[in-house]
């Protein structure tokens, strides 16, 4: 796709607002520049939170019914311009129109989350009810969410935050990554149709513009998407006025084969586990555990399976794997895969990177490293995998374990009570047995470790953008 001809604007008060700086957008497929996109000034943030407080009462306010049902608007909004949001993600992110991770499957789920969260209700409980004392516990909005969202799942991950803080009562200011706005952008031009004035605000920029949204002493909550790293220091910033926070960080997933998995039947799934979206998924398999009695079949049936798979533009239809979505990480994967060849591990598939236009890497698989190989102690959110043997269960448990992170795993085998026992000593937020990525609006996700604080989804995610208020009634 070339340079797009539309303008974009940020929505502050329901209003487009652009400016005289702006960040340049570019296509990973091909490195050229599509779209200059609005560089907020503090000033601009200012306006964006000053709208957001200024709304704040009336929209807390209104019955939790009529939020609901703004989102529902909302959510049937985005779809009728599902064909256009969809070539701009594919444009900016790199993602493939079609297969089974496509550009129309992030725009459709972000719809489906919306709807399902906007059924929710947090009702008043009574915790007490006697002769002599009533106890209720309600839960209140908490005012103005900052979102910081990814680059990696732009749209649905902001819907994640975006329809539970709406449907609590508070309002918001969305900031999107600076490598993929525009589809945010876009979905906040629709916002103005359908939310009051200052409910619904987006915001661009570069990384300052993170930093002053968490410092930012009106904006009562965070929630970030995003590096452990950087989720550390999302955590200083918000100490200074005690700002609640949700943070779903970086994850370092062990999939864990089991001696009686048959090959054939679990390779392609667990390809896909792996290299979905190009490998950029915080629960991506990242660590291939493979037990030594079928390892070399499962290796062999893997290497072949690769050898299919279509890398491309993602505008190509028949293209099931994109570009690395910029440079930056670009240039990490690349890294890591160099550094396994230098310290000669066998890589039997890929590990050689052209020098071509676009962010293209090779599926890159790794035979065996040692444990304390970067490949495998690193987080790659790129298109290089280390399958490692092991021999015993304890023995692959405590490999599991042995990381910072403790976002999600996956156990894969027959024995279903073995898979189960494995499972539940893994220390992570998630386990999926003979299957992964199964993320659903109505269960609660989170991490452990250092791959979080929070959760995300179900009625556990939407009481995160709220306080729990008690109120004590003496009778007699």
């Amino acid at each position: 796709m070339n340079t797009l001809t539309r303008e974009f604007s940020m929505t502050i008060n329901g209003k487009a607002v652009t400016t005289e700086q702006t960040v340049p957008v570019l296509n990973p497929a091909n490195e050229t520049v599509i779209a200059q996109v609005p560089k907020a000034s503090q000033q601009d943030l200012n306006n964006a939170v000053k709208a957001a407080r200024a709304a704040f009462t009336a929209w807390s306010a209104v019955s939790i019914e009529e939020r609901a049902s703004k989102l529902e608007a909302f959510s049937d909004a985005i779809i009728q311009q599902r064909e256009e949001l969809a070539n701009l993600f594919t444009a900016e992110m790199g993602r493939p129109i079609n297969g089974g991770f496509s550009s129309y499957m992030e725009i459709d789920s972000a719809c489906h989350w919306c709807k399902v969260i906007a059924r929710y209700r947090l009702p008043r409980e009574i915790i007490e009810d006697n002769e002599s004392h009533t106890i209720e516990r309600y839960y209140t909005p908490l005012g103005v969410a900052g979102l910081i969202v990814p680059w990696n799942f732009p749209v649905l991950l902001a819907m994640w935050k975006i329809a539970p803080a709406l449907l609590a009562g508070n309002t918001i200011v969305v900031k999107p990554s600076p490598y993929t706005p525009l589809t945010t952008l876009r979905i906040g031009e629709i916002a103005r149709d359908i939310f009051p004035a200052g409910v619904f605000n987006v915001v661009t920029g570069e990384n300052e513009l993170g930093q002053w949204m968490t410092e930012h002493p009106d904006i009562n909550k965070i929630s970030f998407t995003g590096s452990t790293a950087t989720g550390k220091k999302v955590l200083q910033s918000a100490a200074v006025n005690l700002k609640r926070v949700t943070l779903e960080l970086g994850g370092n997933d062990a999939a864990i084969v089991l001696e009686d998995a048959d090959p054939k039947e679990v390779v392609p799934k667990l390809f896909w586990a792996a290299f979905s979206n190009t490998a950029q998924i915080c629960v991506a398999t990242k660590r291939l555990y493979v037990h030594e009695k079928i390892y070399d079949e499962f290796l062999d049936e893997f290497k072949q399976y690769t050898k299919n798979i279509p890398i491309g533009d993602g505008m190509n239809p028949d293209t099931l794997i994109g570009p690395v979505q910029n440079k930056m990480q670009y240039e990490k994967v690349k890294a890591l895969i160099e550094d396994a060849k230098s310290t000669g591990t066998n890589i039997v598939c890929g590990g050689t990177v052209e020098d071509k236009t676009g962010y293209f890497i090779p599926i890159t698989i790794v035979d065996n490293p040692p444990e304390d190989a970067r490949v495998v102690t690193e987080e790659a959110f790129g298109p290089v995998l280390p399958v490692i043997k092991y021999s015993n269960y304890d023995e692959v448990i405590t490999k599991a374990n042995n990381t910072d992170y403790g976002l999600a795993g996956s156990v894969w085998g027959k024995d279903l009570n073995l898979a189960r026992s494995i499972a539940e000593r893994l220390e992570t937020g998630t386990v999926w047995i003979n299957e992964a990525h199964i993320l659903l609006p109505n269960v609660p996700f989170g991490g452990h470790k250092q791959s979080g604080i929070g959760v995300e989804n179900s009625i556990e995610g939407l009481k995160e953008y709220t306080n729990t208020k008690t109120i004590m009634i003496k009778k007699k």
